[in-house]
C-alpha cells in the first residue's frame, strides 16, 4: 500500500486536491480484505487532509469509530454486499439492485452508485468493485455529493485491462533499459537488478487502478538472457513487484522465452510437442505460481524479429501456445501470445511480398485451434503503430479465438512523447471499427460481446521521468488507456476532460477555464495535427529507421524490413488489391474488402496504403494527391506553432516546472514539424515536378 508521496514525483491525475470533496465528508467503509483496506486507507488520508471522518465496520459487529456514524451523519457509505448487518442507505442501493438486474450483476469489478437522501453509497459485490467505485467518487468531486442520483451500474467493458512494459532488466546495448520508452528508465529494473527502492510502484498502481487498469507485464516481450531467468532463479524479483501492486487489484504478468526449456532448463530442444519439454513448462510454472499466486499469465512473442519460437521445430504458433496454456490451466493463468510475426528480411524489389498481409497469413488457419486459455494478442494495425491504418483484419478472420486488441502508449511512431499527440480519438475509432459493417464493432469483440473476448492491451509510456511520461501531456494517453478499456463507448474529449479536472484542479489563483479551454484546442486534435505534418494519406513509415524519430521519407524503402511506399515520377503508394497488387483487401470481410478495393470507395485518409496512385489523383475533396501532401504539411507545422502560443498563455497559471518541461517540449516539437514539412515536400516535388498551386517555398 503507498506510502508518504515521493515530494519530487508529479502526482498525475492523483494530486491531493482530487480527494478534497471525499476528504472532507464523514466516510464508513463495510467490509474486509486487502482492497476494501485499500480503500479505507485512500480515504484515511483524504480525511486526514480535509478534515473528514472515515469509520470502518468489518463486516460484522461495531463500527470502529463514534456511534453517530451507525445512526447518522454520514455522507459517504462504500460497502461490499456481504458485509452484514449493511447500514440503511447500502441496505436499500442493494435491494433496488437485486431487483433491477438481478443477483451478480455487479461481477467482480462493477459497483453500483447512487446517491439516497443526503448519502452517497458505492456498493460492489467484491473488494475490487469498491476500489473502483472510491476512484469514480474522486472523479465525480463535489458533484458525487450534490443532488440525488438514480442508481447507476458501472461495468467495465474489458475482463483484461493490461498494460506491457518493454522494460530490460538489463540495459540493453541498442535499446536502453526500456525498449520504446521515452520517459526515463525503469520504476521496476535498473543495470540487470531491481531497483533498490521500489517506491515508485505503489504510486504507479494507484494511478493504474484509478484510470481502470488491472494487468502489468512487468518486462520486455523481447526476453534476453537476463530478463529469461525471472521465470526461475530471479522469480523473487517479479514477487517484490506483484506484492506491491497487489493492494490496488493490480495483476503481474511475465514475458517469458519460448525457449526457456534450453536457455533455463538444459535442455537439448523446446519443441512443444516433446514430452520432457511440456514436463518442465508444467514444473516451473507450478513454482512459479507457488511463489505468485495470482500471477495473470505469460506474455510471448515467438517466431518475430528474431524470438525463437515454434517454427524451428516445424510446429504451429497454436502448438506453441497450447504449450503454454496447458501448463497455465491448473492455476487459471493465461498466455498472451502475440500476432506480430512476419518475415523482416524481404526483398524490396518484389511488389508481391506484403508485410501487412503475414499477421493473418499466420493466424487466421489455426482459428479454433487455441486452447480457452490462449489469448492472441493481435495489434490494431496490420503494420506496426503508424499515426493511420486500417484496423487489422485478423480481428474479423477468429471467431474461434480469444482476441485482444493491442495498442501502443508509448508514442514510437507519434511522436516519442517529444510531440503532444492525444491518441483517444484514434484508439475510439479502432474500437468502433465495424469489421462486418454491423454492430459487431472491435471493440465488442475484445469484450466478448462477440466471441469469448480478451481485452485491451497497451505498450505503457511510462519511466522513471518525475513527471511519469516525460511529457506532462502525454500522461492524458495513459489516462485514455485505462478509462476507453473500462468503457470504450467513451467519447475522447470526454476523457481529456476528466484527466484535466483531476490532474489541473482549480487552484488559488483561478484560471481554471483557462486551463481547461487552453488544453482541449490542443490536444483534442493533436493526433490529426501529427498525422498531417508526417507520412500522408496513410502511407506511413517515413521515419528514421531504427529510433524512428524525425523525418526520413526513403529510409525503410530499400530494406529489407517491408515497409515501402514505392514512390517515383509517376506516383506513391502500395498496391494492395486484389485485382493487380498482394490481395491484402481480401482478408478484410465485406463491405470492407469491397470498399478498400475500390479507388472511389476507399477512404482518403488510407489511399495510398491500398493504392499506387498518380499525384494528380483527385481526392474526394477535390485537391489532388501532390496539393494535399503540401497543404496537409504546411498546415501541420503552422498548427504546431499554434499550440506553441497557446501554451504560452498559461505560464503563471501552472506549476512552473511543469509549464517549462512542456515549452521545452514544444520548442522541439515545432523544429520537428518543420523538419518534416521541408524534407517530405521537398522529397514528392523532386519525384513529381508538380509545383504548390499556392504558390509556397518548398525547399
Amino acid at each position: 500500500m503507498s506510502g508518504p508521496r515521493l515530494v519530487d514525483v508529479h502526482p498525475a491525475w492523483l494530486p491531493p486536491e482530487a480527494f478534497r470533496a471525499v476528504g472532507s465528508r464523514r466516510a464508513l467503509v463495510c467490509g474486509a480484505g486487502t482492497l476494501v483496506g485499500t480503500v479505507r486507507h485512500e480515504l484515511a488520508r483524504a480525511c486526514a487532509r480535509y478534515g473528514g471522518t472515515v469509520a470502518w465496520q468489518p463486516g460484522s459487529g461495531p463500527v470502529d469509530a463514534a456511534p453517530e456514524h451507525r445512526t447518522g451523519g454520514v455522507n459517504l457509505v462504500l460497502a461490499l454486499s456481504t458485509a452484514a448487518p449493511l447500514p440503511a442507505p447500502a441496505a436499500e442501493v442493494a435491494g433496488e439492485c437485486r431487483r433491477r438486474y438481478g443477483a451478480g450483476a455487479l461481477g467482480a469489478e462493477g459497483f453500483a452508485l447512487a446517491r439516497t437522501g443526503d448519502v452517497t453509497v458505492v456498493l460492489a459485490e467484491e473488494p475490487p468493485g469498491l476500489l473502483h467505485g472510491l476512484f469514480h467518487v474522486i472523479r465525480l468531486g463535489e458533484s458525487a455529493f450534490g443532488a440525488a442520483r438514480g442508481q447507476e451500474r458501472h461495468r467495465p467493458a474489458m475482463r483484461l485491462r493490461m498494460l506491457d512494459h518493454w522494460d530490460n532488466v538489463d540495459v540493453h546495448r541498442v535499446t536502453g533499459q526500456v525498449e520504446r520508452g521515452y520517459a526515463g528508465g525503469s520504476i521496476f529494473w535498473r543495470d540487470g537488478s531491481p531497483r533498490g527502492d521500489l517506491a515508485r510502484v505503489p504510486d504507479y498502481g494507484r494511478l493504474l487502478a484509478a484510470c481502470g487498469v488491472n494487468a502489468v507485464s512487468v518486462n520486455n516481450v523481447n526476453v534476453h538472457a537476463t530478463e529469461a531467468r525471472l521465470l526461475t532463479d530471479r522469480l523473487g524479483d517479479v514477487a517484490a513487484i506483484a506484492d506491491v501492486l497487489r493492494p490496488y487489484g493490480i495483476r503481474v504478468h511475465l514475458s517469458v522465452t519460448f525457449a526457456a526449456p534450453v536457455v533455463l532448463g538444459g535442455l537439448p530442444t523446446a519443441d512443444p510437442l516433446d514430452t520432457e519439454v511440456r514436463a518442465w513448462w508444467a514444473a516451473t510454472t507450478r513454482q512459479v505460481y507457488d511463489r505468485v499466486p495470482d500471477l495473470g499469465g505469460y506474455v510471448v512473442k515467438a517466431d518475430s524479429e528474431g524470438q525463437p519460437g515454434p517454427f524451428t521445430y516445424g510446429r504451429s504458433h497454436a502448438d506453441g501456445a497450447n504449450l503454454l496454456a496447458e501448463a497455465l490451466e491448473p492455476f487459471r493463468g493465461v498466455v498472451h501470445w502475440r500476432a506480430f510475426v512476419y518475415d523482416h528480411r524481404q526483398d524490396w524489389r518484389d511488389r508481391s511480398t506484403d508485410r501487412a498481409r503475414a499477421a493473418f497469413d499466420h493466424f487466421a488457419p489455426l482459428d479454433g485451434r487455441f486452447r480457452a486459455n490462449v489469448v492472441l494478442q493481435v495489434k490494431h494495425g496490420p503494420m506496426d503503430f503508424q499515426a493511420r491504418e486500417p484496423v487489422s483484419p485478423v480481428l474479423a478472420a477468429m471467431p474461434a479465438t480469444r482476441l485482444a486488441v493491442e495498442v501502443q502508449v508509448t508514442q514510437e511512431y507519434t511522436g516519442q512523447q517529444r510531440h503532444v499527440c492525444y491518441l483517444a480519438p484514434w484508439w475510439s475509432e479502432v474500437l468502433g471499427f465495424a469489421p462486418w459493417g454491423d454492430h459487431r464493432t472491435v471493440a465488442a469483440l475484445a469484450a466478448g460481446d462477440v466471441g469469448e473476448g480478451g481485452g485491451l492491451v497497451g505498450v505503457s509510456n511510462v519511466g522513471d521521468d518525475p513527471f511519469w511520461t516525460g511529457h506532462p501531456l502525454a500522461q492524458a494517453n495513459l489516462y485514455a488507456f485505462g478509462r476507453l478499456a473500462w468503457d470504450p463507448g467513451l467519447g475522447p474529449a470526454a476523457v481529456l476532460d476528466e484527466w484535466i479536472g483531476l490532474t489541473f484542479p482549480p487552484g488559488p489563483a483561478g484560471g481554471h477555464d483557462l486551463v481547461r479551454r487552453t488544453l482541449h484546442e490542443m490536444m483534442d486534435g493533436s493526433w490529426r495535427t501529427y498525422e498531417r505534418y508526417t507520412a500522408p494519406l496513410g502511407v506511413g513509415f517515413m521515419v528514421r529507421p531504427g529510433h524512428h524519430y524525425g523525418p526520413d521519407v526513403d529510409g525503410y524503402e530499400y530494406s529489407p524490413w517491408g515497409a515501402y511506399h514505392f514512390a517515383d515520377r509517376d506516383g506513391v503508394g502500395v498496391d494492395r488489391t486484389r485485382a493487380s497488387g498482394t490481395g491484402f483487401t481480401g482478408q478484410y470481410p465485406q463491405p470492407w474488402r469491397d470498399v478498400y478495393e475500390s479507388l472511389d470507395r476507399c477512404p482518403d485518409d488510407l489511399l495510398l496504403f491500398f493504392h499506387h496512385v498518380p499525384y494528380g489523383h483527385v481526392l474526394h475533396d477535390g485537391s489532388t494527391v501532390i496539393q494535399h501532401i503540401y497543404d496537409t504539411h504546411f498546415a501541420g507545422a503552422e498548427e504546431v506553432a499554434a499550440l506553441r502560443r497557446r501554451w504560452d498563455r498559461l505560464d503563471g497559471l501552472l506549476d512552473p516546472g511543469l509549464h517549462a518541461r512542456v515549452r521545452e517540449r514544444l520548442d522541439e516539437q515545432v523544429r520537428c514539424a518543420e523538419e518534416w514539412r521541408d524534407q517530405v515536400n521537398a522529397y514528392f516535388f523532386r519525384k513529381s515536378g508538380v509545383p504548390d498551386a499556392r504558390g509556397r517555398r518548398i525547399p
